[in-house]
């Protein structure tokens, strides 16, 4: 047995003495970086720069409410990302807390050695900042006798489902897995945790990553059930900015109550050029400005030359691009199928008996870097040999998806943005899955399948009646601008290059003179201030103080 197994055992057993991984960190490791995937080390060496910057912001930047906030994170790169938010929150005079458990991987359970070590150290590291924040570890013991109502218990179960179908891209969950009875066993315990804390703490508003999966979407849940003002947030592909949910999951992504207001406001000239710039962009695979995302791996080689390529002719097409299955935009988005797959198979079986219509299925490239179950699977799965008028593209094919957009009679969509883009194009959609551009005035949304077939059949039977008006297609073009750059707020520090974006942007110069009244509404919304899209697209005078 090598030295690395005999360490894994001995400190598995470990793990279950009450002391043991304390006394350690105490004698051993303090002084030492852990031997663990567990990394908040540049947190703890930017922690002299955030105090001194704090101080000086706390000398001119106060908010004109001082509330009391509670962030929690799981996770090494949240819970910095975290410290990091509550720091400029305390600065502006907040009263500030930072909850936390202490995991390196969401996956692996790990040994409980090392994660009581973790727990340790992130202590000592956000012990540091106390001059601006309190903290809190959840991995104190929460009570097991507390009894979890039957609201909580299923709040734990479909996080717990989410986790695994996000975890192993398979909307399958085997409740017997292991993965399964860690994921439960960590979300009850995260449950558990902060029923205990939030009876006894009431925070004026609760901010949390994410809050549709592991930890962080119980902890959502809980202080949701628990009558707490609770915010959500995550970021997309463009820097400098975040999406923000107030009382709602930030995945869901819903633009209900931004349309409202701009779908009346016509896009100006400079505004159609940056969405045209941005979709051109898209289109050719190249980067373009402050977004960090290729969308396609091939540039564009036209409609007519990737007709003769794939083999398609002049039967009506039909493309219908997948998503990835278990990405966390997908997770939760069932309209009237039981899930992604079962769409795929069922629409797959309709048009196999349709040799008169061609069905082009586009697999998300993004295949090519996840692991778990592929649509490739799902559709061979229905038809080994699909038959001539059937195309099935891999995602590692260099095949760019607007050139079939070009081509393609209409689209059926689940939640992937290539149906809002096929709407600019003129071209009907039909969206299956409850994507933020779904009821938005441009697309064909069924509530039923009986609604879906009658959809289809009527879009193939009178294509050209079908075809969108020239207002939806402007709909579209402004519903795109809107969600890409109006919906994402003004933020300084991306979760993917957050040390980087700091080194950038440090304090000092977010809260400057210059720049501050770009990023003041964004933290006044984080606090608690209800978001006006109103005012936000209108603005007459910048809100919060100096």
């Amino acid at each position: 047995m090598g030295n690395n197994s005999s360490k894994e055992i001995i400190k598995r057993i470990l793990g279950y003495l009450p002391m043991t991984a304390e006394m350690y960190f105490l004698l051993r490791q303090q002084e030492r970086p852990l031997q663990t995937a567990f990394n908040i080390k540049e947190l703890e060496r930017q922690i002299p720069k955030i105090l001194s910057q704090a101080e000086e912001i706390g000398t001119q930047y106060q908010a004109p409410e001082k509330k009391k906030v509670f962030l929690f994170a799981s996770l090494h790169y949240w819970i910095e990302h975290a410290a990091l938010m509550g720091a400029t929150l305390s600065a502006q005079g907040h009263d500030v807390t930072i909850g936390f458990l202490p995991y390196s991987d969401w996956r692996d359970a790990g040994n409980t050695f090392d994660v009581r070590q973790q727990n340790l150290y992130a202590k000592k590291v956000l012990n540091g900042l106390s001059p601006l924040m309190k903290n809190i570890s959840f991995m104190r013991k929460a009570p097991q006798y507390r009894q979890m109502s039957e609201e909580i218990k299923e709040v734990v179960k479909t996080v717990s489902e989410n986790d695994v179908q996000y975890t192993l891209r398979n909307e399958e969950v085997d409740y017997d897995s292991d993965l399964y009875k860690l994921r439960y066993g960590r979300n009850i315990h995260a449950a558990r945790a902060a029923v205990g804390y939030f009876e006894n703490n009431r925070p004026d508003v609760v901010i949390i990553p994410n809050g549709t999966i592991q930890e962080m979407g119980v902890v959502f849940q809980i202080a949701k059930i628990m009558g707490l003002k609770v915010n959500t947030y995550e970021f997309s592909d463009k820097r400098d900015h975040m999406w923000l949910a107030q009382n709602d999951e930030v995945m869901h992504q819903d633009t209900k109550t931004l349309w409202e207001v701009r779908r009346n406001i016509p896009l100006s000239d400079n505004e159609l050029n940056q969405i045209t710039s941005l979709f051109s962009a898209r289109q050719n695979a190249t980067l373009w400005e402050n977004f960090s995302r290729l969308w396609q791996g091939n540039a564009s080689e036209g409609g007519e030359a990737i007709r003769e390529k794939l083999g398609l002719d002049d039967r009506p097409i039909v493309l219908l691009p997948t998503n990835v299955l278990g990405d966390s935009l997908t997770l939760g988005r069932n309209v009237f199928t039981n899930s992604m797959s079962e769409w795929i198979s069922r629409t797959l079986q309709y048009f196999l008996g349709m040799p008169t219509v061609q069905l082009v299925i586009r697999i998300h490239p993004g295949e090519l870097i996840t692991e778990g179950m592929a649509m490739t699977d799902v559709v061979k799965s229905v038809a080994p040999v699909l038959p001539e008028h059937i195309h099935l593209i891999e995602p590692g094919e260099k095949v760019n998806t607007y050139d079939i957009m070009e081509i393609a009679t209409f689209g059926l969509a689940y939640t992937t943005t290539v149906g809002l883009e096929m709407a600019m194009r003129g071209k009907p959609v039909i969206v299956v899955g409850d994507t933020h551009y779904r009821n938005r005035g441009f697309t064909y949304d069924p509530d039923t399948w009986r609604n879906y077939y009658r959809a289809i059949g009527k879009l193939l039977s009178e294509p050209e009646t079908q075809w969108i008006s020239e207002e939806q297609v402007k709909l579209a073009w402004t519903y795109a601008y809107s969600f890409f750059f109006e919906y994402p707020l003004p933020y300084p520090w991306h979760l993917v290059k957050m040390w980087g974006d700091f080194h950038d942007r440090p304090m000092s110069r977010v809260f400057s003179e210059k720049h501050w009244p770009r990023y003041k509404n964004t933290y006044a919304y984080l606090t608690g201030q209800p978001m006006d899209w109103n005012e936000i697209l209108n603005p007459k005078e910048p809100t919060g103080g100096k």
